[in-house]
């Protein structure tokens, strides 16, 4: 995945359509949890096990792939206007956790 190239492609839609005033980190993690809302939307009142199954559904593993990338593509784009370069954040993240919950 190309995180560079994915963000330059919303920065691109988005000046496309004139919505870079509404482009800010505080409305795009608004948008960001009401997709996040629809994601578990998908998982609701379902068991353990019906939510494992989920990709033996071919329409509901594929509206689960659309909410995921809803929930990812506007991740990116709150990293990328506020500068935040998400591979060195992952890094960094994965580091602290190890040291927080160490291998037993």
């Amino acid at each position: 995945m190309d995180i560079a190239d994915l963000q330059r492609r919303l920065r691109d839609f988005a000046a496309q359509r004139n919505w870079e005033p509404y482009q800010t980190p505080k409305n795009l993690a608004m948008a960001m949890v009401v997709e996040a809302a629809e994601l578990v939307e998908i998982f609701q009142w379902l068991t353990p096990e019906e939510s494992q199954a989920i990709a033996q559904d071919a329409a509901r593993h594929q509206h689960l792939g659309e909410e995921i990338a809803d929930v990812m593509l506007y991740l990116l784009q709150i990293a990328d206007h506020s500068g935040i370069d998400i591979e060195q954040a992952l890094e960094r993240k994965l580091a602290m956790n190890a040291l927080k919950h160490p291998v037993p």
